[in-house]
């Protein structure tokens, strides 16, 4: 049965109309985003399917160009989702740049997620951060290959005096889908505390990203 032949008391549109969106379970709020479903799927089995398929929203929003890849959502759907997912990510970078100190690693958290989680290539990035940790810069420092990258200390030495930074978070990707830090990722992070520690910049947090996870090296007591 079509939304169209539901009772209006029951479709997600006029609901959200008449009751607000946060009565909507995240599959109806993801429906009246696709707004039609596909051949023999109504626009809720679709959105229940895609929260299947990736995970739930943390994983969807951190989808990418995988959504290209589902049988039947097509390029408008596609388009209409990465364009929702992209005002997401521009809203929490607002959130980030509006003076705010971040306290705690779910600070940035859900944005680096956003940010990271759909690439393809492994990318390594610095926040870099004022005396009250309040964000000054958001910057791509390198960019490597699907299995790894290049990160000199050196550079990162220089960008942080550039920045005029007093502290720092770092986050790059797992494109494998795999969060959990590596030896290599622990000795870098010790390399790069320890060259930033002669500036006097300080290294807050170091997050890796692989899909919807974000895994915080503070939480993990490996700062």
């Amino acid at each position: 049965m079509a939304i169209s032949d539901w009772p209006l008391a029951e479709r997600p549109r006029e609901r959200l109309l008449a009751k607000g969106a946060a009565i909507l379970s995240d599959a109806e709020l993801l429906a009246v985003l696709l707004r039609t479903g596909v051949r023999g799927k109504t626009a809720v089995e679709l959105a229940r399917e895609l929260l299947g398929r990736f995970g739930g929203i943390a994983g969807l929003l951190g989808a990418g160009s995988a959504l290209a890849g589902v049988k039947g959502l097509g390029a408008a759907k596609s388009a209409q989702l990465g364009a929702a997912i992209e005002l997401a990510r521009r809203s929490l970078h607002e959130q980030l740049s509006s003076g705010t100190a971040l306290t705690s690693p779910g600070g940035v958290r859900d944005y680096l997620r956003l940010a990271l989680g759909g690439r393809e290539h492994e990318v390594f990035v610095c926040l870099w951060l004022d005396a009250q940790h309040r964000v000054i810069s958001y910057q791509e420092a390198f960019r490597g290959t699907l299995t790894q990258t290049s990160v000199y200390p050196r550079e990162i030495v220089k960008a942080a005096l550039a920045a005029n930074a007093a502290a720092v978070i770092f986050a790059h990707n797992h494109p494998s889908g795999i969060a959990q830090p590596s030896q290599a990722d622990e000795l870098l992070t010790r390399n790069l505390k320890e060259a930033l520690g002669l500036v006097d910049v300080k290294v807050l947090d170091h997050f890796i990203v692989a899909g919807s996870q974000a895994i915080s090296f503070a939480e993990r007591g490996l700062l």
